[in-house]
């Protein structure tokens, strides 16, 4: 209900820091309304066009359109219904992260010291002279040893929505039977932490293809390898110049959803799981997620040691009305498959295969073929004081500590419709402009 979070508002927020390929030419397009109103050409957040086009994809998006979704060329103008290709954090080809566009131009700034090969032990929690609970910095391991990090004005937790709920755990503060049974002092009952968990899993279809390559065989050979390698240091185009997926989709698994509620991840390759090698057959991918899901895990420590990974239960697929998307977003894929733009390549589905048909069917399918698409949040969420499972306050404070914020993807209450990077970055501005105005 707090208005700095409604549409507007946020959106100022990502045109803080974005700079948008469609602002390189200054003649360029500038008279379209929606340019001006939903993308920005200053900041520090590179946003490019990708170099690269596969037939593949343009077949699969011709097919996507055959179905009923109409083609997009922007999905950031307040309705994402439609197919296109993904726009992509590059500068000039090269990946662009958020080390590159904000810290490294500022790094000599003298009021910057940044520590690597450094962990969180836990957070410095005590209770000042009135009683209350104040963070008053960090205790940090370093080189082996621990160093008190104290804050002067206040503490900022990013450890993300993992390691977020891990380090308030460490520092006492969670749910308060979790913490005595790992005999760490219980400083602040706060069920909510850790609790919440969402992320998008990604179901990831497999269609074999004829007559077309794709990076499976193009990626097999060394000559193949060679081409690629040669196309990336000469133009900084082609494949070694892809993000993760480059065609998207978002859309409704069913036609009474009132709004889209599956993304699809589209790739020119397929491999049994990440980190495995890619199949010795031409195929494409299309990875579809629910966009909304309802299903709740959690994130959890395992010990007092800040060392020990903490327990990670996302409870996937653990609500029926998660399983029926699931199993519709399948026949969705399917669907798209069948399509004539597709047809000449003679698309085979590999996985899940077509005999399976039922619900029952496709959600344990769905489940074999699924892994995270790495969109973790909710661990820290935000809500309102009387919310008993809420951690932080409309300004990111945590509830019941002082000079204690979180800025992070934790703090959302609820997933995005989509990709959580750049929200993560909206929510940063937010926190930044609040510690500036005190």
């Amino acid at each position: 209900g707090d208005e700095a979070w409604n549409w507007n508002n946020c959106l100022q927020d990502f045109l803080a820091h974005e700079s948008n390929w469609r602002y390189d030419n200054p003649h360029a397009e500038l008279a379209d309304t929606d340019l001006r109103k939903f993308h920005s050409g200053k900041g520090e957040w590179r946003v490019e066009k990708q170099r690269l086009r596969w037939e593949i994809l343009e077949a699969f998006s011709e097919a996507a359109q055959q179905a009923g979704i109409p083609a997009s060329d922007d999905f950031n103008r307040g309705n994402n219904f439609g197919v296109g290709y993904f726009e992509v954090n590059q500068r000039s080809g090269w990946r662009w992260n958020t080390s590159k566009a904000f810290l490294r131009p500022i790094m000599k700034r003298p009021n910057l010291t940044v520590w690597t090969e450094a962990q969180v032990k836990n957070l410095l929690i005590e209770r000042n002279a009135s009683g209350e609970l104040v963070c008053n910095g960090a205790q940090v391991v370093k080189g082996g040893e621990e160093v008190a990090v104290k804050a002067v004005r206040e503490t900022v937790l990013c450890a993300g929505a993992i390691g977020t709920p891990q380090i308030l755990e460490l520092s006492g503060i969670g749910q308060g039977s979790l913490l005595q049974q790992h005999g760490i002092d219980v400083k602040l009952d706060k069920p909510g932490v850790g609790a919440n968990l969402q992320d998008h899993l990604q179901i990831r279809a497999v269609f074999k293809v004829q007559g077309v390559k794709t990076l499976n065989t193009l990626a097999n050979s060394l000559w193949g390898k060679a081409q690629i390698g040669m196309e990336y240091v000469f133009k900084r185009s082609g494949p070694m110049s892809m993000a993760p997926s480059q065609l998207g989709a978002f859309t409704k698994s069913s036609a009474d959803r009132p709004y889209p509620n599956i993304q699809y991840h589209v790739q020119p390759l397929s491999l049994p799981a990440f980190g495995q090698p890619l199949h010795n057959f031409n195929a494409f991918t299309a990875s579809v997620c629910n966009l909304n899901p309802s299903s709740r895990g959690s994130v959890h420590i395992k010990s007092s040691r800040f060392q020990d990974a903490p327990a990670i239960a996302p409870n996937y697929l653990s609500t029926e009305e998660d399983q029926k998307v699931a199993a519709d977003s399948l026949r969705v894929t399917r669907n798209i498959a069948q399509q004539p733009a597709l047809a000449k390549y003679k698309p085979e589905e590999f996985k899940p295969g077509v005999e399976f048909q039922t619900d029952e069917e496709l959600v344990r399918l769905a489940g074999d073929i699924a892994t995270t698409i790495f969109h973790p949040v909710g661990t820290a969420k935000m809500g309102a004081a009387n919310d008993p499972a809420a951690v932080v306050d409309s300004r990111l404070r945590v509830i019941g500590v002082k000079h204690l914020r979180i800025a992070d993807a934790s703090v959302m209450p609820t997933i995005t419709s989509g990709n959580t990077n750049s929200p993560t970055l909206m929510i940063a501005e937010k926190a930044a402009r609040w510690i500036l105005n005190g």
